[in-house]
């Protein structure tokens, strides 16, 4: 069995516009609080070494990770929408689909006919609870600030025809799921609909869902189907999100 990483790294890049800071601690910075634990000195600790730490200052949204339907909207189907730490993890582990979506253009929807299209290439119906994920290969702009205004974005029709075939998780290796915000703000200002705003994450009012964003290394994949994915997230009480290491597995 051969394992693909499927995120970008999390790190202070011009790729995340949103508040992300990572301080590394040194070992010998370290020391004098590791020996307040002990009663010790420093000159206790192996060349006064002690242990290796770091502070991470983000939201769950940065890095790769998994929206909850809380991050969609407050309520769900009419009932309060479920946390990160609510959904259940027999979701987070299955088949995997890629469905190749390099030819939209920048700012472009993913319709449900592209969807369909992409799955009629690769021969595949899809089943409840696989795993779909959209490559774009925006991911191949990360470390630039043109990562966050690229690639497309899936419609909430496609979305919602997703969720009524049983997917559960989809990912995509951009920004979001939705289009760039440059382009939903363009649509809103040619048709003043506010639907269009978010619309995809939107769809999260009516039907659940869970969607991972800022995936990476879809092209390094061997195939689009016949692998497995698991995309676990960090249990945060309350959280909209959690970040997540995607991983898939091949059989070779």
């Amino acid at each position: 069995m051969k394992f693909y990483d499927l995120n970008v790294p999390t790190e202070e890049s011009p790729s995340e516009p949103l508040p992300l800071k990572v301080v590394h601690q040194e070992h010998k910075d370290s020391a004098q609080l590791m020996v307040s634990f002990f009663d010790a000195s420093v000159d206790d600790l192996p060349e006064g070494n002690g242990w290796a730490n770091d502070t991470l200052t983000l939201i769950t949204h940065a890095g790769t990770h998994v929206d909850a339907p809380w991050h969609y909207y407050p309520t769900c189907g009419g009932k309060k929408a479920r946390t990160i730490d609510e959904m259940p993890l027999e979701w987070f582990y299955g088949d995997g689909v890629v469905l190749d979506m390099r030819h939209k253009e920048k700012g472009g929807l993913i319709s449900v006919e592209d969807l369909q299209q992409a799955l009629e290439k690769i021969s595949y119906t899809l089943k409840p609870f696989d795993i779909v994920l959209i490559w774009t290969d925006t991911d191949k702009l990360w470390g630039q600030a043109e990562y966050f205004n690229s690639g497309a974005g899936v419609s909430a029709a496609g979305t919602r025809w997703l969720i009524e075939q049983g997917i559960r998780v989809m990912g995509i290796d951009t920004w979001g799921w939705d289009q760039p915000f440059w382009a939903q703000k363009e649509r809103f200002k040619e048709t003043g609909d506010p639907d269009v705003i978010w619309e995809a994450h939107r769809v999260g009012r009516d039907l659940e869902y869970c969607q991972i964003e800022k995936l990476a290394n879809l092209d390094q994949l061997p195939r689009p189907t016949g692998f497995k994915v698991s995309c676990f997230p960090v249990k945060i009480t309350g959280g909209s999100g959690g970040w997540t290491r995607v991983v898939a597995m091949v059989d070779e």
